[in-house]
């Protein structure tokens, strides 16, 4: 995907990450960045940049909490999803699917989909 890409993904961040927590568990950083990743076959790559502000909102809105655990000597920061995080993502992924299939109908309409009537 090309760098207009990038529109989309902000877009859709929250739900991505929301979704991602839902599925795992808990995950930290680097974690998240590299499951988009392997996820999408290197379509998508989500950047620290990106995701940090993402994950503190959510943090901030108490969709998700964190865990420190010592790794190899250094301090790794865990997000885990709060309960009413599960239901938002649970929601979040729901609307997400609905707008997809709304987009489909714009993008490819059917022949029995008539515009400006």
């Amino acid at each position: 995907m090309d760098a207009a890409n990038g529109d989309y993904l902000r877009g859709t961040l929250k739900t991505i990450v929301l979704r991602l927590l839902a599925q795992q568990g808990r995950m930290y950083g680097y974690e998240i960045t590299q499951a988009v990743e392997e996820r999408t076959g290197g379509e998508l790559t989500l950047t620290f940049g990106a995701l940090y502000p993402v994950l503190h909102k959510l943090e901030d809105e108490g969709l998700l909490v964190t865990q420190s655990q010592e790794v190899d000597g250094r301090l790794r920061k865990y997000y885990l999803l709060t309960p009413t995080g599960s239901e938002v993502a649970i929601r979040k992924a729901d609307e997400f699917e609905r707008f997809i299939q709304l987009m489909r109908l714009l993008i490819r309409p059917t022949p029995d989909v008539a515009f400006g009537q």
